[in-house]
């Protein structure tokens, strides 16, 4: 039995040119993807098929080759099993590479369907997969791949009922989701069954990256004690995204991934990696060690079960946007009042408080555009003084894309005027797309 462990690297590229002149002969004679079995092991030790050990040999020879992974390491990707929670833009490019470099057993976790908005970041989709189940979009995308990879998809939201029976089976977990309560579940319970969690995040043009729960590093609740109030929270479907961003921070979660199960390397654990895409560079912040006073990980834990997490942080555990209600009823008018409004020609000003960059994409009409951000500003106020002027408007409508940041407006436009009738359009110019005008564009 040769000793693939003790060759140079010279000898084991011969052997494999070795290996690939014999695998060659069978080409045409047998179908190799359709092998039911999984990948041998590179030990060799009582394999049923040599063809199929040839096979490894050349699927991963370009890694083989490395010194410090080798067979043994290779060995150790194909019996290890990871969870993937959230199919979407970290997931898909985190799924595809770790079956590339031979996991034998994905976990798939999405609740939610492929949608067109979703293409452009999320490159394991695609245009025939819209409506179907994420975790089975990327299942179908990773078999094309390696067919020797098991994947286990689970469809359902993960909730403190459920997710202590799925993550159990699994030797990793990538948290790639985009909520706060999801990632404080994940945390806790990853660290009740000592399972290391690799957390991503991609924002804008910006990523970040790091290792909770491995040896003695940091959880989640170290440095994050509080959750953060639900109206400064932002994700991809509010703030934006460039594409291209989450596909980087999810390939180095595979990265990190296959470092911590191989044991080379050093994880990126007690940092922070923070990618900035605008300027190209990488900066790696040293965080705090697991902290003695944390509630969880501390001296003195006053979390010993998981609990219920939507209520912990005051929002949804979702990456769905969320209707907010702030205003009552007499300050809210609907779509087709505001239609009404407009054909009966009345005297008033509609406010458009999404930023400016949105109205490139759309607008209702021609609109003071006035960003949320700088309503409270004092150019803003005179901003709206001079336009009332202007148009002699008798009400002030506040508009924006869902209904949200509409109402917000709203609240500072009523302390500035008084005498005036403020309000706002609920669900924004996505509801007037809906029931008013079906060609006009929703984002």
């Amino acid at each position: 039995m040769t000793d693939y462990t003790k060759m140079t690297k010279e000898e084991l590229i011969k052997e494999l040119e070795k290996r690939d002149h014999a695998l060659s002969r069978y080409e045409g004679k047998t179908n190799i993807e359709e092998d039911p079995d999984p990948l041998p092991s590179l030990q060799f030790k009582n394999t049923k098929s040599n063809l199929a050990y040839l096979e490894t040999i050349k699927r991963f020879s370009r890694q083989l080759i490395l010194p410090e992974f080798g067979p043994s390491k290779q060995d150790i990707l194909g019996s290890s099993a990871v969870l993937i929670v959230g199919c979407g833009g970290l997931g898909c490019p985190a799924a595809i590479y770790l079956a590339a470099a031979g996991i034998s057993t994905l976990g798939l976790v999405d609740y939610d369907d492929v949608e067109l908005s979703n293409l452009h970041r999320q490159i394991l989709h695609t245009e025939s997969s819209i409506g179907m189940s994420k975790a089975f979009s990327v299942k179908n995308a990773v078999k094309n791949l390696n067919s020797k990879v098991t994947c286990l998809t689970h469809t359902d939201s993960v909730t403190s009922s459920n997710i202590m029976e799925i993550i159990k089976k699994y030797d990793i977990v990538l948290d790639c989701t985009d909520n706060v309560a999801t990632r404080y579940l994940l945390n806790d319970a990853c660290f009740f069954l000592r399972i290391p969690l690799v957390s991503g995040a991609a924002l804008r043009f910006e990523g970040q990256l790091t290792i909770y729960g491995l040896d003695n590093g940091p959880c989640y609740r170290c440095l994050y004690p509080v959750p953060p109030a639900p109206e400064n929270v932002t994700n991809c479907s509010e703030g934006g995204v460039l594409g291209v961003v989450p596909g980087i921070i999810g390939t180095m979660q595979a990265l990190e991934a296959i470092k911590v199960l191989c044991g080379i390397g050093e994880p990126c654990s007690g940092q922070m990696l923070i990618f900035d895409a605008l300027t190209t560079k990488f900066r790696n912040i040293k965080v705090r060690n697991r902290s003695q006073n944390c509630q969880l990980c501390g001296s003195n834990p006053t979390i010993n079960e998981l609990i219920d997490y939507e209520a912990f942080c005051g929002a949804r555990a979702t990456d769905k946007d969320q209707n907010v209600s702030i205003l009552e009823a007499n300050h809210r008018i609907t779509c087709r009042q505001l239609s009404d409004m407009i054909k009966r020609n009345d005297h008033f000003l509609l406010v458009d408080v999404r930023p400016s960059v949105e109205l490139e994409i759309c607008r209702l009409g021609d609109p003071l555009n006035v960003p949320i951000r700088q309503i409270e500003s004092k150019f803003s106020k005179e901003k709206v003084i001079n336009a009332i002027h202007e148009t002699q408007a008798d009400t002030i409508i506040c508009i924006c894309r869902r209904g949200n940041d509409s109402q917000r407006a709203v609240n500072v436009l009523q302390e500035y005027f008084p005498n005036q009738r403020v309000c706002d359009v609920i669900g924004g110019l996505t509801s007037w797309a809906a029931q008013i005008d079906k060609t006009f564009p929703v984002y």
